[in-house]
C-alpha cells in the first residue's frame, strides 16, 4: 500500500539510512538502488597511527565516522547511519588524497603499470541500540602503463584531487586500471555487496548489486553471478 506522496507501508516500516559521508560516489550509489536517505557527513581526524595496518585503518575509520554522527544526532530508533573509508596501498606505503597537483602526480608515478591494494570499509551502526558491525572489503588493481601526458591531463581536470590514491578508476578519459581482483564498487568508495550483507541484518534489502555497479566500468562485477 502507498500514501498519496508514493510511500509504501514497506518504506515506513524500514528504518532510516544515514550516510555519514559527503562522497558524491557514495550518494549516488544509494540512490541508484533506491534507498531512502539522509546525507549527515562526519568529521573525524584520519592520521593513522603508527605503524597502523591499512586494513585495520579503513575499519577504525569506518566505524569512528559512524560514531561521530550517532553522538551528533542522538538516539533514533529508526535509523542505521552506514559510514565507509577507501584506502589506496602501495606495499607498506598509504596513498591518500593528494594534497596538491605535485602529490597527485607522484602517486599516480608510483602507481603506473603495477598493481596496489585497495581496502574499503563499511561500518553499519544500529542508532537504537548503539550496535555496530564493520567489513572490510580488499582489491588488488592493476595498473596499466599510462603516459606521462596523460597524467599532466588528467591532473588538469582536477579529478584526483579528492581521492585516496589520487585517480578515480572510473574516470571515462584516464581509465587508469588495467585490471581489477575483487570489488568494482569498492575501489571506487563502497563495496556494495559487503554493503548488501550489512543491510540486510538490519532488515534492508537491496536489489541486485551488479548492474548498478557495472554500469561504472567496463569492468567485470564481481557479483555478476550472485
Amino acid at each position: 500500500m502507498r500514501d498519496e506522496g508514493g510511500t509504501t507501508v514497506e518504506d515506513r516500516l524500514r528504518p532510516l539510512i544515514v550516510l555519514a559521508s559527503a562522497s558524491p560516489r557514495r550518494q549516488a550509489f544509494l540512490a541508484e538502488l533506491g534507498l531512502r536517505f539522509v546525507v549527515a557527513p562526519a568529521d573525524v581526524d584520519e592520521t593513522p597511527l603508527p605503524e597502523e595496518h591499512p586494513i585495520a585503518l579503513a575499519a577504525r575509520l569506518a566505524e569512528s565516522k559512524a560514531r561521530a554522527v550517532a553522538a551528533r544526532l542522538g538516539p533514533g530508533p529508526r535509523q542505521v547511519i552506514v559510514a565507509a573509508d577507501t584506502v589506496v596501498a602501495l606495499g607498506d606505503l598509504l596513498l591518500g588524497k593528494p594534497e596538491d597537483a605535485a602529490d597527485a602526480r607522484r602517486m599516480l608515478d608510483l602507481l603506473r603499470d603495477g598493481p596496489h591494494q585497495v581496502h574499503s570499509a563499511v561500518s553499519m551502526l544500529d542508532a537504537g541500540d548503539g550496535s555496530v558491525r564493520t567489513a572490510v572489503n580488499s582489491t588488488t588493481v592493476v595498473m596499466r602503463p599510462y603516459t606521462d601526458a596523460e597524467v599532466d591531463a588528467y591532473i588538469a581536470s582536477g579529478d584526483p584531487m579528492d581521492k585516496a590514491g589520487g585517480y578515480a578508476i572510473q574516470h571515462p578519459d584516464f581509465a587508469p586500471a588495467a585490471a581489477v581482483e575483487g570489488c568494482l564498487s569498492g575501489v571506487i568508495g563502497l563495496p556494495l555487496g559487503t554493503l548488501a550483507e550489512l543491510l540486510a541484518e538490519a532488515g534492508i534489502d537491496l536489489p541486485p548489486v551488479a548492474p548498478v555497479c557495472q554500469r561504472q566500468t567496463s569492468f567485470r562485477c564481481c557479483r555478476a553471478d550472485g
